[in-house]
């Protein structure tokens, strides 16, 4: 099993002025931890269930160009972009982008957006739910079109691009990879089916369901469900002394038994460096074989 590294809060010790510092420590430590990528939430208000909104907030895609700068080898993606939040064209130029100047290390987090709230404060685009997925259907194609030989243009029911001239492309070939947030039987699984590389389920008992929804899904589409990336969003909760991580260790290895091939989540107590440290020392070495 591989591992992904969350960054959903930024209200650390120091404030501000030594954010930058404590994110450059924290990607050098998960680097150094062995996780396989580093994400950041694409908000741009704090979420309800991790503190109050006014709480400090960095935008994804800035954020994760910085990040590539601080490291050498996670893959970075944002988990996962609004797409109502930034046209396709542009969302698929700032993920070429961070590929080449990561060298070939950016992914393309994307889901249909949620935060109703954050994006009409902020002035930002947000139809209803039958429209954002069908925008994010439009983007995907306007994604993949930009990353292809085809510079034609894109002609859809919500956007329109004279021409998909993308320069330069990104490194990762034949694209960055794709992967697809959410849960969605209907709409969301038939998506990763159908767009994507990898797909980012939740972490709740009905798991395994959700897997044999997206193998069905997988086959009406003539998909290789093997060929896509099943990861999963959860929680490294070790305990202030470290006294559950027998507890995650085990959990980590039912989502193994399952099929989960990625465990990207938040580790608690990111402001201090311990709980990173414990991660490399017990966790992940407990899982290199899963």
């Amino acid at each position: 099993m591989k591992f992904g590294l969350h960054i959903p809060n930024f209200t650390w010790p120091g404030g501000p002025e030594s954010l930058g510092r404590r994110l450059k420590e924290i990607a050098h430590a998960s680097e150094d931890a062995g996780f396989d990528r580093l994400s950041v939430m694409d908000h741009l208000w704090q979420i309800a269930h991790i503190g109050g909104k006014e709480q400090e907030m960095l935008e994804s895609y800035t954020t994760l160009g910085y990040l590539a700068g601080c490291t050498e080898r996670v893959k970075l993606l944002a988990v996962v972009t609004a797409v109502v939040y930034r046209e396709p064209g542009l969302l698929a130029k700032a993920v070429s982008t961070l590929d080449v100047v990561s060298n070939g290390r950016a992914m393309l987090g994307i889901g249909a957006a949620w935060y109703e709230e954050e994006a009409v404060g902020l002035g930002l685009l947000f139809p209803p739910l039958r429209e954002r997925f069908e925008r994010l259907e439009e983007a995907l194609q306007v994604c993949l079109q930009m990353w292809s030989d085809d510079d034609g243009p894109y002609e859809g029911k919500y956007y329109r691009l004279a021409s998909t001239l993308n320069s330069p492309q990104p490194l990762t070939r034949p694209h960055p990879r794709i992967l697809i947030g959410g849960s969605g039987e209907r709409k969301t699984l038939r998506l990763v089916a159908r767009y994507g590389d990898a797909c980012n389920l939740f972490d709740r008992p009905d798991l395994a369901h959700k897997l044999d929804v997206l193998r069905e899904h997988c086959e009406r589409e003539g998909t290789d469900y093997s060929a896509i990336e099943k990861t999963v969003q959860t929680r490294f909760d070790l305990g202030e002394k470290g006294e559950r991580v027998n507890e995650i260790i085990d959990h980590l290895h039912n989502l193994a038994d399952i099929g989960i091939e990625l465990a990207h989540g938040t580790v608690v107590g990111l402001g201090s460096m311990g709980p990173l440290e414990l991660m490399a020392e017990r966790v992940l070495p407990a899982l290199a074989s899963a």
